[in-house]
């Protein structure tokens, strides 16, 4: 009972704004089964327009990932979140990743979190395209995604969830 009572925040409902400037595509078409059959979660993916990547919510960076193409963050509700820059970005090992982030960070909507030279990993990695999915589903009373097609970062918001 108590500790209902005393949850901070959990299942309350909180926007998630775009990370990034560019075009909103559906999971489903991200060219990577792993996002596309939602195997890690819910959400949506943005062909990003420029190489800035920003938070998407107020919360703690739970994973900053060491080859700086990933950052997991929690967010106040409880929502886990994954931005993933790229597609077999892991590969470059942080070639064209400036990470501005670390593990145990607080951030902010609109936080900096990683700088992204998209010439470099546009001809090395298989895809620009960013997927920012829900990674807790199970715990997740209701993931709504906006219907929306050009976002800024840090401006629009293009999923709410609870």
């Amino acid at each position: 009972m108590f500790g209902k009572l005393f949850k901070k925040k959990e299942n309350q409902e909180i926007e998630l704004f775009a990370p990034v400037d560019g075009e909103v595509i559906p999971l489903e078409e991200v060219p990577d089964p792993v996002f596309a059959e939602k195997m890690m979660g819910d959400g949506i993916a943005i062909k990003p327009s420029n190489g800035k990547v920003v938070s998407p919510v107020d919360g703690d960076i739970v994973q900053a990932f060491p080859t700086k193409h990933a950052v997991g963050i929690k967010a106040d509700n409880g929502a886990e979140i994954l931005i993933h820059i790229g597609l077999e970005t892991v590969a470059l090992n942080g070639e064209g990743f400036t990470i501005h982030v670390k593990e145990g960070d607080k951030v902010k909507k609109g936080d900096a979190l990683v700088d992204v030279d998209l010439a470099i990993v546009g001809e090395k990695a298989v895809s620009t395209v960013t997927p920012m999915l829900i990674t807790n589903m199970s715990d997740i009373e209701a993931l709504n995604k906006q219907d929306v097609k050009q976002v800024q970062a840090g401006e629009d918001v293009v999923i709410t969830v609870k």
